[in-house]
């Protein structure tokens, strides 16, 4: 093995392609987050290559191509620089805390396809690999547009939540269904009922202040909520079934005491 290489933490890395981008993570935290990226790149094999650069100065611990195939960057022990500024349950040095996973996309920049089955089912394998080795709520399992909903979007409102939630990975309900009915909050709204949608927000984990303001912030925080869990329309409007599916998703918070047990299995089942 290279004198820069590392042996993989997972039995689902088909290869280690080492990033010089890491470093330590703050006061040795132990990750408790998963963060999921998409590369916004048009090919695969130029965004490893970017991410693997030390001109680059980004990098994750991996890497998911369209066939499925999963490369390590980055040792988990390591803090990998992915998430940039960004924001969630009052942290804000989200790369100590998170575990960070590129999924290989163009994105919206270049006709953003969907995600292939294949490597949706490598990406949850991954992930429920990790949980072998650390404390993982299935809250915190979290798309790079959440923790910073001004600057990102990925993975995107094509993302398959609930697949990787009937797998045992991630936190979702079923988004509750458009209506005209009911009230709606927008941009330039003030009071009361903007001050409680945001606190609601905030309890979920987006970094967002109480202030009763609906500003453009928290519009790209409602956004951000939309794209990941009510995917059927974004547009930062607080509408009916924005706020049921936020509720929904506050009273039904918390793991399954069966997940990491069932991960563990998986992981020795997987082993070669």
């Amino acid at each position: 093995m290279p004198r820069s290489a590392f042996f993989p933490d997972s039995c689902v890395v088909a290869e280690v392609v080492p990033s010089p981008n890491h470093g330590e993570r703050k006061d040795g935290r132990r990750p408790d987050m998963i963060l999921l990226h998409y590369t916004g790149m048009q090919d695969s094999n130029a965004a490893l290559e970017r991410l693997t650069s030390r001109g680059s100065e980004v990098s994750a611990h991996y890497f998911a191509f369209e066939d499925g195939r999963i490369v390590q960057l980055v040792e988990e022990s390591r803090r990998a620089w992915h998430a940039g500024v960004a924001l969630w349950a009052g942290e804000a040095d989200i790369n100590s805390c998170s575990i960070g996973i590129e999924i290989a996309n163009p994105g919206h920049e270049f006709g953003y396809p969907n995600f292939p089955v294949r490597q949706i089912a490598a990406v949850t394998a991954l992930c429920r690999s990790i949980f072998t080795r650390y404390t993982i709520p299935l809250v915190r399992v979290l798309a790079h547009s959440d923790v910073a909903p001004s600057r990102k979007q990925d993975p995107g409102e094509k993302f398959p939540w609930r697949t990787l939630h009937d797998s045992g990975v991630g936190h979702w309900v079923k988004p509750a269904p458009l209506t005209e009915e009911g009230t709606l909050l927008a941009l330039g709204d003030r009071g009361d009922a903007v001050a409680s949608l945001q606190k609601s927000l905030g309890e979920y984990g987006y970094g967002i202040t109480a202030n009763g303001v609906y500003d453009s912030a928290m519009h790209d925080v409602v956004a951000a909520f939309q794209r990941h869990f009510r995917p059927q329309l974004i547009d930062g409007i607080a509408d009916a079934s924005t706020h049921k599916t936020l509720q929904e998703l506050l009273a039904h918070r918390g793991r399954p005491r069966n997940i990491a047990a069932r991960a563990r299995a998986f992981e020795r089942l997987s082993a070669p």
